[in-house]
């Protein structure tokens, strides 16, 4: 049974019921959930998909989400008033789940992770109380649903601080030949130590999609791409993104300015509907030469044109938040590896992902601690104590206090004992 909701009250009547039939269910925001906790089978989706008003204050740059928004609709809102807050880089992926579990992308170098930049929230806990947490209103709640994922309740509005962002930004993309990739990902490595707060670039290897300022020959091919986005002066930024045109014999780029709206959909083909993902991710604090090796050696053996390994840049003011100022810890982390393997076909499945996880193995030994939980799939239970580090006593201290019979547990789930 889905339960679409329109309403809190709608929330509170659906989890009223789940409880009292004792009922699995799922909650489900924007949908975009790579572990598929959005769904359940045999029981119950309390649906917040059509919960989407969005409200803009642009004189104290502030924005009231609902949790059925994706990135799209929060962006656009924002964006007429020339403001942003912290997102991700998908504009089909929902704001609820990104938010809950931490949420980095193009600006948080800037302005911080998602949860940084979040003031107070509407929730429903387990026992169908509709409660308010922010810093001076059940102050503990509010600190572990900022990256404590849907463990202890049902958000139904957000509160973000917004930021003046654009409305048009310089980004795009260099591509490099994948022969080059020792060469390119070290010098990647070294100058993201050292670039401005303002910009952020990321690095992804994999085949090339039929991109068209890229030669018809190239497509197909590996590749190695630099993803640039500049959150200042476009002409300061030509500067700074100077010296990563001369890391090596580019295929080809595409940089320029554009609204940041569009800069958010950019990757949204290469995330459709109906393919089969797995992913696996870890964090480092610095890249050194052997992780670089690693990368090389399976990104030049992808076992499908869709597969790709990313290396998302954060650092900046994301690691000048304490550790234990929320639930989210991992403020070492400077950059978020994620291994996608996508494919087609089930008959794909086995090859796709073991090659993911060989990769994540190879891996494993250079990483700093601890993990971004939304990138965790189905099958990564045991490493939830792990990705929440030091936080994670508290964790479970917090859940034994709203969710003590472990209600909201189809999730990355901490057990309330």
């Amino acid at each position: 049974m889905i339960a679409c909701c329109t309403s809190p009250d709608d929330v509170v009547q659906s989890l009223n019921f789940v409880r009292r039939h004792d009922l699995p269910f799922s909650v489900r925001g924007g949908g975009h959930n790579i572990a598929g906790t959005s769904a359940c089978d045999d029981g119950v989706m309390i649906d917040l998909s059509q919960m989407k008003r969005v409200d803009i204050d642009p004189e104290l740059h502030l924005g009231y989400v609902e949790p059925g928004c994706n990135l799209a609709d929060f962006d656009a809102s924002a964006q007429a008033y020339g403001l942003a807050t912290p997102l991700g880089i998908n504009s089909t992926t929902g704001v609820a789940g990104l938010t809950l579990g931490g949420g980095f992308g193009w600006l948080s170098r800037k302005y911080g992770m998602t949860i940084d930049n979040l003031l107070g929230m509407d929730v429903i806990t387990a026992d169908g109380q509709q409660l308010h947490a922010s810093e001076s209103e059940n102050d503990d709640l509010f600190w572990g649903l900022r990256g404590g994922g849907g463990n202890f309740g049902i958000v139904t509005r957000f509160e973000y601080q917004l930021h003046p962002v654009g409305p048009n930004v310089l980004c795009g993309l260099i591509v490099f030949p994948f022969d080059e990739a020792k060469s390119i990902i070290t010098q990647f490595a070294r100058f993201t130590q050292t670039m401005p707060d303002e910009l952020n670039v990321w690095m992804v290897t994999r085949k090339a999609p039929p991109l068209p300022f890229l030669a018809g020959a190239v497509h197909g091919k590996e590749i190695v791409a630099l993803a640039i986005c500049y959150a200042g002066d476009p002409l300061e930024g030509e500067k700074h993104i100077e010296p990563l045109r001369r890391f090596g014999n580019a295929y080809g780029e595409h940089i320029g300015v554009q609204p940041y709206i569009d800069w958010q959909k950019a990757f949204d083909p290469l995330l459709t509907p109906g393919a089969r993902n797995y992913w696996k991710s870890h964090n480092f604090s610095t890249l050194a030469e052997e992780p670089i090796d690693a990368i090389i050696e399976y990104a030049g053996a992808l076992p499908s044109s869709q597969c790709e390994i990313f290396i998302a840049t954060i650092g900046g003011q994301t690691g000048r938040v304490q550790p234990e100022a929320m639930a989210y810890s991992n403020r070492d982390a400077n950059y978020v590896m994620n291994v996608h393997a996508r494919w087609e076909t089930a008959v794909e499945d086995e090859r796709c992902i073991a090659w993911a996880r060989e990769f994540f193995n190879r891996s494993q030994p250079y990483a700093s601690g601890g993990a971004y939980v939304n990138f965790l799939t189905g099958d990564e239970a045991d490493r939830t104590a792990f990705a929440y580090g030091a936080s994670y006593e508290r964790l479970v201290a917090l859940k034994k206090k709203f969710d003590p019979t472990n209600l909201f547990r189809i999730n990355q789930n901490i057990l309330p004992t």
